[in-house]
């Protein structure tokens, strides 16, 4: 007997997006989906309790983007104090199987079923049909996946490497990493690149008397201990320095995009993605993000070829977890 329905998750560190899919290919719109703040589950197991009890639907497959390393079908992720296994979770709710891919992979994965819609261009370039893609996605954490060309598809290689060393380009980010160092016994890209990131950056900008706004302002954001209020204050034109720690962030972001499009060969296109990017969106309307992001001779020429595009769909984690379920029964 086929599989009926497919409970596909994209597991992050603040929030869970889950959705309940047929299991024929082709078909992206989930029958039923929440999002759940991870803060009201115990676990993975009280999450999709939560879930199966308000849809009544039954499902016989799991496949869950989970941000953090997987290795043997178990995940423990990085930001939130979960811990997963497929084989536990297929026995305890009587599943036919239960996979978990690395939240990143499964953009990766994602990417098929996107419409034109779902994604907006910072850069045509030149796409090559057979070229390597990249992704780069900044949330609460900062997620990256190369997916290579095979000869008759692109395929996703999950990784970490948004956990490689912060490599600061001049004296501005040189102050930056001098003063993460003094907080972190590692300064990482994610440390930087991300909703904490940003609040970070604000406080170093905050302590180094950088950036003007009102002395209330400060003490409000400060007290808020987020991103939040600098991400707020930096689009509605209210602080100086909230604007400059998020077009810092998306200056950092721009050069390690260009990294990772190099490391990949990423011909056929960089994928942007993640909470941030979403939240910053307008700020990315002009030339800078592009010109950073091409900004490193002698490969200047390869990185403006490269298309660069936005993702604006925030379920393509969740789709590229239903897709991969599908591609695991040989249904699409």
């Amino acid at each position: 007997m086929g599989i009926a329905c497919i409970l596909a998750g994209d597991i992050g560190a603040t929030h869970a997006r889950l959705g309940l899919f047929d299991a024929a290919g082709g078909d992206y719109r989930p029958v039923a989906q929440e999002k759940i703040p991870c803060r009201d589950a115990s676990g993975i197991a009280d999450l999709i309790g939560k879930f199966s009890r308000s849809n009544s639907r039954p499902f016989d497959r799991v496949c869950l983007a989970v941000a953090g390393p997987v290795e043997g079908g178990r995940a423990t992720m990085t930001n939130l104090n979960w811990s997963l296994d497929a084989a536990g979770l297929a026995a305890q709710f009587g599943l036919v199987r239960a996979d978990l891919l690395n939240d990143l992979e499964a953009v990766g994965y994602g990417l098929n079923a996107l419409a034109a819609s779902d994604l907006m261009t910072l850069d045509p370039g030149a796409p090559s049909a057979r070229g390597n893609l990249a992704v780069i996605a900044a949330g609460t954490g900062l997620g990256e996946c190369i997916c290579y060309w095979d000869g008759t598809q692109h395929r996703p290689c999950a990784g970490e490497g948004g956990h490689t060393d912060f490599g600061p380009r001049n004296e501005l980010e040189r102050e930056l990493l001098a003063f993460l160092s003094g907080r972190f016994p590692r300064v990482s890209y994610e440390r930087v690149v991300s909703g904490p990131g940003l609040f970070e950056i604000y406080r170093f900008l905050q302590a180094s008397g950088r950036g003007r706004e009102p002395e209330s302002l400060t003490e409000a954001i400060l007290r808020a201990g987020d991103s939040e209020p600098v991400v707020s204050a930096a689009l509605d034109g209210r602080s100086e320095r909230c604007a400059q720690a998020a077009r810092l962030l998306l200056s950092i972001l721009a050069a390690e995009a260009g990294n990772l499009a190099l490391k990949a060969m990423a011909r056929g296109g960089v994928f942007l993605g993640g909470g941030m990017v979403s939240r910053l969106l307008p700020l990315l309307s002009g030339p800078e993000f592009m010109q950073v992001f091409a900004d490193k001779e002698p490969m200047r020429g390869l990185l403006a070829a490269m298309p660069v595009h936005v993702i604006l769909n925030d379920n393509v984690g969740l789709l590229g977890a239903v897709r991969y379920a599908r591609l695991k029964t040989g249904s699409e």
